[in-house]
């Protein structure tokens, strides 16, 4: 626990740099060349680093040596890209972080096969923290591992479901997104020495915010400024994909605004272009954009509700505190 009169907040930046150089200096087999070359491309593909940042800071609010969560913050950014690696060959995605895909790179059975040796380092990087602490972390790891898991099956399951609920969205967004956000500040906390109620507050912290997380990115996808969103505005509803503001104005919609809205889902034959528009003009008439943003806005008072019942100075919080307000005012 910290003991120091003069303790100086660690930041974000600092703790994003202390994860870059880590990953740097991970060594890789130089073959065979299509398993471990295709991981270094991930790597060095860059990303905000937000979720092992998260895990150095939550050390920080217990210890002044954030560095001894350092494995963990890797072991979670090494589990993190895995999991994109193989959504993005679910999904048949082409581009992530303006790179081509791995298995478009190469192919679909490297991709798989580097996406699999990466979950197995995730695990050897988690096996470099102190010995008495590697029995409650890995728990947790490998809880929110199936989580993650659970919630990308929930996700391609809305793609043929005639009806999804919001309580069911809300649950996948938890698991898909929330939980390993909400796993790398308790991993953190137990890390730095933190008590069980503390790390339990921050895991609710981390699991609220995630979700607040992916209603603003539904929000954005249609409301937002493209020029700062960087890309255009409208791909989840040219892919049809379940969001928040779709299921709440399936839920909403009546009459002949029901049958117009329902004539465009799963059309191919209207442009593009008329598509979003009509989609869009929906969700203004239905007020959707309002219903979401009280409903992200009901799970960051949830998540700030959590970090105050953490039992550290206001100081130390500081930067989870920022960290919340900057994740929910971004534009993209």
């Amino acid at each position: 626990m910290m003991t120091s009169h003069s303790y100086v907040p660690f930041s974000l930046d600092e703790a994003a740099d202390m994860v870059e150089k880590g990953l740097a200096a991970i060594k890789l087999p130089a073959g065979p060349a299509e398993l471990y070359d295709p991981i270094r491309y991930v790597l060095s593909g860059g990303g905000k680093r937000l979720r092992p940042s998260l895990v150095l800071a939550a050390c920080s609010l217990f210890s002044e040596k954030p560095r001894q969560a350092l494995p963990a913050a890797l072991a979670v950014e090494m589990f993190h890209n895995f999991t994109l690696v193989h959504d993005d060959i679910m999904d048949h995605a082409p581009v992530r972080r303006n790179k081509p895909t791995v298995h478009r790179k190469w192919n679909q059975n490297v991709a798989i096969l580097s996406g699999d040796v990466m979950s197995v380092l995730a695990y050897h990087l988690l096996a470099g923290i102190p010995s008495g602490l590697l029995g409650p972390v890995l728990r947790i790891f490998n809880k929110t591992a199936i989580e993650v898991c659970e919630g990308q099956q929930m996700d391609m399951d809305f793609e043929t479901a005639q009806e999804v609920t919001e309580e069911e969205y809300i649950r996948m967004i938890g698991l898909k997104t929330g939980s390993l956000l909400a796993a790398s500040l308790q991993m953190g906390a137990i890390l730095g020495g933190s008590s069980t109620s503390d790390a339990n507050a921050l895991h609710a912290f981390g699991l609220n915010l995630g979700i607040s997380f992916q209603l603003r990115d539904d929000w954005l996808d249609v409301f937002g400024d493209p020029e700062k969103f960087g890309k255009r505005t409208g791909g989840d509803i040219l892919s049809d994909k379940k969001t928040f503001l779709l299921i709440k104005a399936m839920e909403q919609a009546r009459g002949t605004v029901r049958e117009e809205l329902l004539s465009l889902i799963g059309n191919k034959k209207v442009p593009a272009r008329e598509k979003v528009g009509r989609v869009k003009d929906i969700y203004l008439q239905l007020n959707i954009g309002k219903i979401t943003r009280e409903k992200m806005e009901v799970y960051y008072k949830k998540a700030t509700g959590s970090l105050e019942e953490v039992n550290v100075t206001e100081q130390r919080k500081r930067i989870l505190k920022k960290f919340a307000g900057e994740l929910m005012e971004r534009e993209h």
